[in-house]
């Protein structure tokens, strides 16, 4: 039986491309898929999160495995699900393989201070997974049959290890992290660094133009006068030109 993207609660983006919007903290996850290889964005607030959305992406594409990954930064509910893809290629910014062994119990407590049960983020923190292949500036992947990304470095911003990734085609689809927020102004914790988040997005925009699909890390999918004006607020909050 064939299962469409819509079945499983997925919003499809462009062929091959979608997103799903996760309970809790409406925190988006993003797939890409080619021919040999499956790219996930972000992987969820928990390992139970992770295995239900590792479960949905085999179902809609027939027993295939997610063989990539991609965080976008180092917030518990976009990266404590990883390790319920094993053998995937873990991908972040640079440096953020060392933050995350670093403050696997600030995550744990940030998870739980947030509502996520006492057992299931000691579970998830002790099992978090630091990437492996670490993004500088920018990185190409092959996924196969012509399907191709970016990942791209964009941070500092939301936090000091922002990466965002490109799909090319027809529209482009970029995937912000939560350098973008539709659902509510953009949350600048104490890692966030504000005085460069605007340059961040304007890199975000130059990635994707002006008809690209932006997707946010919390929110519906918006356009690039969204971006820009949003940029235009963060400049003015954090007092930048």
């Amino acid at each position: 039986m064939n299962v469409s993207w819509e079945d499983l609660g997925w919003e499809r983006l462009a062929a091959g491309v979608g997103r799903r919007r996760l309970p809790g903290w409406d925190a988006t996850c993003g797939l890409i898929v080619g021919t040999e290889g499956v790219l996930l964005y972000d992987t969820g607030s928990t390992l139970t999160e992770g295995t239900e959305l590792r479960v949905q992406v085999e179902t809609l594409l027939a027993g295939r495995h997610v063989t990539h990954i991609a965080l976008s930064h180092p917030h518990f509910d976009h990266v404590m699900g990883t390790a319920a893809f094993p053998g995937a290629e873990v991908f972040g910014a640079v440096g953020l393989d060392a933050l995350l062994r670093r403050e696997r119990e600030e995550l744990r407590s940030d998870a739980v201070r947030h509502g996520v049960d006492g057992a299931e983020a000691a579970r998830s923190a002790e099992l978090l997974v630091a990437p492996g292949h670490l993004v500088t500036g920018e990185r190409m992947l092959d996924l196969g049959g012509g399907r191709r990304v970016l990942l791209a470095n964009v941070g500092p911003g939301h936090t000091g290890h922002d990466l965002a990734v490109l799909v090319p085609g027809e529209p482009e689809v970029v995937f912000c992290g939560d350098l973008v927020e539709e659902s509510g102004e953009p949350q600048a914790g104490p890692d966030a660094i504000g005085a460069r988040w605007p340059a961040a997005l304007d890199r975000l925009l130059a990635l994707g133009g002006e008809d690209a699909a932006y997707v946010p890390g919390h929110g519906a999918v918006v356009d690039a006068a969204f971006v820009r004006a949003q940029r235009a607020a963060l400049a003015e909050r954090f007092a930048v030109s």
